[in-house]
């Protein structure tokens, strides 16, 4: 499996506050954005998933309610992030 529990926490401990720290925006953007690579690579092979690009777009758009909040609320952790995950808007 592509994303398991090591993985998750090796994500929560680069980008949250702690491994523990399932809540912080940044941690959660990090997870999307981990996800949302993984699954463009699946359609680049499988074209036809339709399941799959539909999760996808909602994915994509669960990160961007992330990230629109976190620029309202903390616009240098807002940043940081995008800087640090090489994201654009």
């Amino acid at each position: 499996m592509y994303l398991n529990s090591e993985k998750k926490k090796e994500i929560f401990a680069k980008y949250g506050k702690s491994e523990k720290d399932t809540g912080s925006s940044e941690g959660q953007i990090a997870l999307f954005t981990h996800r949302i690579n993984h699954l463009t690579e699946h359609l680049k092979v499988n074209k036809k998933d339709y399941n799959t690009q539909r999760s996808l777009i909602k994915m994509v758009g669960m990160r961007r309610s992330l990230l629109d909040y976190l620029q309202k609320s903390d616009i240098n952790r807002y940043r940081a992030i995008v800087k640090e995950l090489d994201l654009r808007k």
